[in-house]
């Protein structure tokens, strides 16, 4: 299901109902899998698995609906973060079928990103957080960042705030050819990034910036104009290497693979 973000309690009722109905009769209930926003807690092991760490949403910090939803109905209760999800269902079902190591990219109101090694998320200390990853601003561009933390940052210069600046409330990127080639650059330098680090085999683009027509070529070029030549395999070159999300609730598809696999 899908509810507005409001209190954590709203949402654990919200989630408890659907539950209930889904379950009623002779159905039975055997796992949940949550995709949820961070920052949280993602490491099964820890023993405040699930827990919300600061946030801006109200009443969010501290919080464990993960938990709560445990409690509630005594079943094993599985929490990612919604792009880590997004990347281990677009591996699975989507743009990224049959490869090993795919890396998935959303860019919305903010910059997220996961990776999916054969069906599994990377996890660290904590989860990627791959839009403040800083990039390297082109001549002449000087808008501020929208980003409160970083001058230069990915989500700072190209996220949905980012673009509202640039383009304006009523703004058509595909109508400012300057903004296109400004977002494909810095697009393709964030991809660069991840491929240094991940070496994916593929890297899939959602959150609506990945349909926008004629983006992911240039973000492509640009991307391998960043990496300057340097050896990387031969996945990176492949005309489709940046390729648009196909699924569109890769969020939910991902929550119930969480949900019959871990």
């Amino acid at each position: 299901g899908r509810w507005p973000t409001g209190h954590p309690d709203e949402a654990r009722d919200a989630i408890t109902g659907c539950i209930d109905e889904a379950v009623a009769g002779d159905a039975s209930l055997r796992a949940i899998g949550i995709a949820a926003f961070g920052p949280l807690i993602v490491d099964p092991a820890s023993p405040d698995y699930g827990r919300m760490l600061a946030t801006p949403k109200p009443g969010w910090s501290g919080s464990n609906l993960r938990r709560a939803l445990a409690d509630r109905f005594a079943v094993p209760v599985h929490v990612d973060t919604d792009v880590n999800i997004a990347a281990i269902a677009e591996q699975a079902l989507g743009a990224g079928r049959g490869l090993r190591s795919v890396a998935y990219v959303t860019v919305g109101t903010g910059i997220g990103g996961g990776l999916a090694i054969e069906g599994r998320s990377l996890k660290g200390a904590l989860h990627p957080e791959i839009g403040h990853i800083r990039l390297v601003r082109r001549v002449g561009d000087e808008m501020p960042s929208a980003c409160p933390f970083h001058p230069d940052c990915a989500e700072g210069l190209i996220a949905g705030p980012a673009l509202h600046r640039r383009l304006g409330a009523d703004g058509d990127l595909v109508r400012s050819p300057a903004a296109m080639a400004l977002v494909a650059d810095y697009l393709g330098q964030l991809c660069a990034a991840l491929v240094l680090a991940w070496t994916p085999q593929r890297i899939v683009i959602g959150g609506g910036i990945g349909s926008v027509p004629g983006l992911l070529p240039p973000a492509h070029a640009a991307m391998l104009a960043s990496l300057g030549g340097y050896g990387i395999g031969d996945a990176a070159h492949m005309p489709d290497f940046l390729a648009p999300a196909r699924l569109a609730d890769a969020g939910l598809e991902g929550a119930m693979l969480l949900a019959r696999h871990i």
